[in-house]
């Protein structure tokens, strides 16, 4: 890669680490918000929830103003909101403003997510150099996380402020280094197509209903009236938004994407994925500090392992993707992550770290980064430049939901049981790894014949319907034209 291209890939990357860290600092820090501020269980909540809710709901919305707009301008932009929530969630008193802090900066993130990854998919061409720079993304994403479980524990030990100060610090240099690296946004030609606003209004509102109510769902119940009318307002408005987008010459969604049928699986699989890797997480965190007493802190460091494991899988993923194309190593990583989760079910009151709990982590670990970075190159791979953002928004977006709704059915199989019952945990831990078996199905059937070349199915014109299994040999070009096939 050019010199040019690693300055690029620096400053998305660090942006993406932030993102990672920041959902990982918050963790650790909530005991000691609650105690500082006086926050309620509920508060307590949505300091997460705020940011998950509002992440996922605007990822559509931000994708597509990446494409109308300017991918570099939304990423400036959203960075810029993103640096200021930060510095005002580390100052203010009140709970309900510290939530509001983290509820806008899920929405910068949500704006920030698909405009990064449509910039690398947009610079670095189809082929190797792509999965080299989506590897570097995946393995970035891993240590941000990692960072944040260690780091998280010692700066709340000073104080729980620093972990808003220390990612308003991040953002603020990687801001200062966006116009100077990132090249500006090309002139557009032509007629600028339209802001799909119904659309727009239906999508983000059916997915932040979906969100809110699965989040909720195990606190107040699935059957309340709460989640039952929320899921229901969710399908009426996301069934509108699928009409408005059949009838829009310009919609937020162009439809036709999904005849793909790589890009279509590559979201039902990010789905399983997230469904499995977010909900065992949920479960493996209360296990270890209500089950075996460990401190937030040794909690958070003995899932390192598997962090480090995840950032061995993502290096050698794109070369081995390189090698045998998509299929095997989704479905042999969806397998290993699986496996990884289900080894859980040896863990009881007194089970040892060293033989039952590390090969597990490392198993987990070494199936999470292969798979992630198959979906996510099948999700992007194949589309034309101008639907990057979308392609992004979609990969993303599913699996901001699978995380909803794995930690969703783990919480709600731990309410259906005793608390202080191992066997419990053990039944959570059976149903979120059982969404990783449905991923390696999806995998296998929908993700096209393994080859070389590691791309992915061509993205079909307006009334072409795609052959059944084609893919494209893609060849790097020059510039940003080697973001089409």
């Amino acid at each position: 890669m050019s010199a040019r291209k690693n300055l690029v890939l620096l400053v998305l990357c660090a942006q993406l680490f932030l993102d990672s860290m920041d959902v990982s600092l918050m963790g650790v820090a909530l005991p000691e918000m609650q105690d500082d501020m006086g926050l309620s269980a509920e508060q307590l909540q949505w300091v997460i929830s705020g940011y998950a809710v509002a992440y996922g709901g605007f990822l559509l919305l931000g994708g597509r103003a990446a494409d109308l707009f300017g991918r570099r301008r939304i990423f400036f932009w959203a960075t810029a909101v993103f640096a200021v929530v930060s510095l005002a969630g580390g100052l203010v008193t009140d709970g309900w403003l510290l939530i509001i802090t983290r509820v806008v900066k899920g929405i910068a993130a949500a704006f920030i997510a698909p405009a990064a990854l449509s910039i690398i998919t947009t610079t670095f061409p189809e082929g190797p150099e792509r999965n080299r720079a989506m590897g570097m993304f995946g393995l970035t994403g891993a240590s941000g996380y990692a960072a944040g479980l260690v780091f998280s524990g010692l700066l709340t030990s000073l104080s729980w402020r620093l972990t808003f100060f220390v990612p308003f610090v991040v953002a603020a240099v990687v801001l200062l280094s966006v116009r100077g690296v990132i090249a500006p946004d090309g002139e557009r030609t032509g007629r600028r197509p339209s802001f799909d606003v119904s659309g727009a209004v239906t999508a983000t509102g059916g997915v932040l209903l979906l969100v809110f109510a699965l989040t909720r769902a195990p606190e107040v119940g699935w059957g309340s009236a709460a989640t039952v009318g929320g899921l229901v307002a969710s399908v009426v408005l996301l069934v509108v938004f699928v009409v408005i987008q059949s009838r829009r010459t310009d919609p937020l969604v162009d439809l036709s994407i999904f005849r793909s049928r790589t890009l279509s699986t590559a979201n039902i699989v990010g789905i399983a994925w997230a469904c499995a890797t977010i909900g065992w997480q949920f479960i493996a965190l209360l296990y270890l500090q209500n089950t075996l007493g460990y401190s937030a802190l040794k909690a958070g460091m003995a899932i390192v392992p598997m962090a480090v494991s995840i950032l061995i899988a993502v290096n050698i993923a794109p070369r081995l993707i390189g090698k045998v194309g998509l299929r095997i190593p989704a479905v042999v990583g969806l397998l290993l992550q699986g496996l990884g989760i289900l080894l859980f079910l040896r863990a009881y009151e007194n089970a040892s770290y060293v033989t039952v709990l590390l090969p597990a982590l490392i198993i987990h670990g070494l199936g999470n980064g292969t798979s992630f970075l198959g979906f996510n190159i099948a999700g992007v791979g194949g589309v034309a430049d101008d639907k990057q953002g979308l392609a992004a928004s979609l990969i993303q977006s599913a699996v901001q939901l699978g995380g909803g709704l794995g930690v969703a059915v783990g919480a709600a199989v731990l309410a259906a049981g005793s608390a202080d019952e191992v066997s419990t945990y053990h039944h959570a831990f059976l149903a979120v790894g059982l969404f990783s078996l449905v991923g390696a199905a999806a995998s296998a059937v929908g993700l096209g014949a393994s080859g070389p070349s590691g791309g992915a199915e061509k993205e079909p014109s307006a009334g072409e319907e795609p052959s059944a299994g084609e893919a494209v040999q893609s060849q790097p070009k020059a510039g940003l034209e080697g973001g089409r096939t």
